[in-house]
C-alpha cells in the first residue's frame, strides 16, 4: 500500500469542508479575510515595447516560481486570444501586460524559460499564451493539484479561501476583456488573481506531499507542459448545440452551411459566433428547411432585428444545402476512431460490456479510496479502449503496456494495472 493509500484510509487526515487539515489533522475554521487590494497596488498596464523590456528584465532577475494568468473575451470576440496577461514573481512584483499592444511576448517567455510557471487550470490558458510566444517548460497547476488532493471545489476563489483563508472578488470573470481602456476595478481583479497563486502552490505542494501524491502531480504537470498543441477539430459544425435533433442528411447540410457562413461572418467582424446567430436558430432552420426568406423570418432567431440582407444571406446558405447532390451530403455520424459508445457494447460485444462494468467498478472504488476524481486517476477513454481491445493474454505486464500505449502516466499505470488486471481476468472467467 502506498503512502497515498495510507493517507486516504485515515479519514482524520482527509480534507473537511473543502479545506486542508491543519498539522494536527483538524481543519481551519477561522473566518476568511476579504482580499481587496494587491499588496503593491494596481500596476500600470504595459502597452509599449520600452515598458515591456523593463518587465522582462525584472522578471528575469526575480526568484522562485512565476504566477501566470490570462484573460480572454469568450462570448464577446471571435477565437480565444488573450487580452490581458498577468504575472507575479518574487523580486519582480506584479505585471499586467496588454497583448494587443504587445502581441509578441516571446522575449518574456524566453526570460522565464526553465522557471516553474504557476497557473490555475493551465490547459485553458496555455493555447492563448502559446499564440503570443509564452510556452512554459515547467509548470504547477493549482486546479489539478486540488483535484489530486481531493478538494471538492477547485475553482481559484474556492481554493484560495479554503487553503489560504482569503476571499477573492470574482465579479469580473466574465466581462469583455477586449474593452480599452480596461476599467480600474477589472485591473484590480486581474492583479489579485495572481497575488496569492504562488502561496497557493506552496500550500498545495505540502498537502500533496503529505498525502504521498506529489510525484503523481509532478508527472501530470510534466505531461501538460510537454503536450503538443491540440489538432483543430474536424467538422466542428457537428458540435452545434441541439445537433442531436437533426436526423436527415439534408438537414445536416443546412446546419453545416449555416455554421460555416456564421463562422466567416464572426471571424470578419471579430465577434463571438453566438452573437451573429445562435445554435438554436441554426438547428431550427435545419429542421424547418424554409423555402424563402419569408418562411425563414417566421422562425425563432431570424425575426425582428434581422435585416433583409442578413435574411438573404442565411437563406442563401439554406438554398446551397438544398441544392447539393446526394453524394455531397454529410454522413450521419463522424468516423469512429475508438470504441463505440458504451451503451452499444451490450449488443455489439457482451464480453466487452462485462469487462467494462467490472473495470469501472474497480476504478471507482480505487478513486474513492485515494480521495480523488476517477477521471484524474485514469481517463474513462483509456479504460474503455483497454476493455474494448484487451491484451491477448491478460497479465499485469500486458495490461500495464496497454495503459502506457494509451498515454497513461507511470503513476497511473502503477495504481490502475492491478485493478484492471483483476477486472479483465474476473470478467473473462465469469
Amino acid at each position: 500500500m502506498t503512502d497515498a493509500h495510507d493517507t486516504a484510509a485515515d479519514t482524520s487526515l482527509r480534507t473537511t469542508g473543502g479545506a486542508p487539515p491543519d498539522d494536527d489533522g483538524s481543519s481551519a475554521t477561522e473566518a476568511p479575510i476579504p482580499l481587496l487590494e494587491p499588496r503593491d497596488g494596481i500596476p500600470p498596464v504595459i502597452a509599449d515595447e520600452a515598458a515591456l523590456a523593463e518587465v522582462i528584465a525584472a522578471f528575469a532577475a526575480g526568484t522562485g516560481p512565476v504566477a501566470v494568468d490570462a484573460e480572454r473575451a469568450s462570448g464577446y470576440r471571435y477565437g480565444q486570444r488573450a487580452y490581458l496577461v498577468q504575472l507575479r514573481r518574487e523580486g519582480a512584483g506584479t505585471a499586467l501586460i496588454d497583448p494587443v499592444a504587445c502581441p509578441d511576448l516571446s522575449g518574456l517567455g524566453e526570460a522565464l524559460s526553465g522557471t516553474e510557471w504557476v497557473l490555475h487550470a493551465a490547459t485553458q490558458d496555455l493555447p492563448c499564451l502559446r499564440e503570443i510566444g509564452m510556452v512554459p517548460t515547467r509548470l504547477f497547476d493549482t486546479e489539478l493539484a486540488g483535484r489530486l488532493a481531493g478538494f471538492p471545489r477547485v475553482g481559484l476563489g474556492a481554493m484560495v479561501e479554503n487553503v489560504l483563508g482569503f476571499v477573492l472578488e470574482k465579479g469580473h470573470s466574465a466581462v469583455d476583456w477586449s474593452t480599452r481602456p480596461l476599467p480600474e476595478p477589472w485591473l484590480r481583479y486581474a492583479a489579485l488573481d495572481v497575488e496569492l497563486l504562488v502561496d497557493l502552490r506552496d500550500a498545495l505542494e505540502k498537502e500533496l506531499d503529505r498525502q504521498g501524491k506529489l510525484e503523481w502531480a509532478r508527472q501530470e504537470f510534466d505531461a501538460i507542459a510537454s503536450a503538443p498543441p491540440p489538432e483543430p477539430r474536424k467538422e466542428p459544425w457537428r458540435r452545434t448545440s441541439g445537433m442531436h435533433k437533426v436526423r436527415r442528411r439534408r438537414q445536416m447540410a443546412v446546419v453545416r452551411e449555416l455554421w460555416l457562413t456564421r463562422d466567416r461572418i464572426a471571424q470578419r467582424r471579430d465577434v463571438s459566433p453566438g452573437k451573429v446567430l445562435s445554435d438554436a436558430a441554426i438547428v431550427e432552420a435545419a429542421l424547418a428547411m424554409p423555402a424563402d426568406t419569408r418562411a425563414l423570418a417566421a422562425l425563432n432567431g431570424f425575426g425582428q432585428r434581422v435585416s433583409r440582407r442578413q435574411l438573404e444571406q442565411w437563406q442563401a446558405a439554406v438554398d446551397r444545402a438544398r441544392a447539393l447532390s446526394e453524394s455531397r451530403l454529410p454522413q450521419p455520424g463522424q468516423p469512429v476512431t475508438g470504441p463505440p459508445p458504451p451503451r452499444a457494447w451490450a449488443d455489439k460485444d457482451p464480453a466487452a460490456a462485462a469487462r467494462l462494468q467490472a473495470a469501472k467498478a474497480g476504478v471507482t472504488g480505487l478513486a474513492e479510496q485515494l480521495n480523488m476524481p476517477q477521471e484524474n486517476l485514469i481517463t474513462p477513454d483509456t479504460v474503455r479502449r483497454v476493455c474494448w481491445e484487451p491484451p491477448a493474454v491478460i497479465t499485469p505486464d500486458s495490461v500495464a503496456a496497454a495503459l502506457t500505449s494509451h498515454g497513461a502516466r507511470p503513476w497511473q499505470v502503477e495504481l490502475v494495472t492491478p485493478v484492471l488486471t483483476e477486472a479483465l481476468t474476473t470478467s473473462a472467467s465469469g
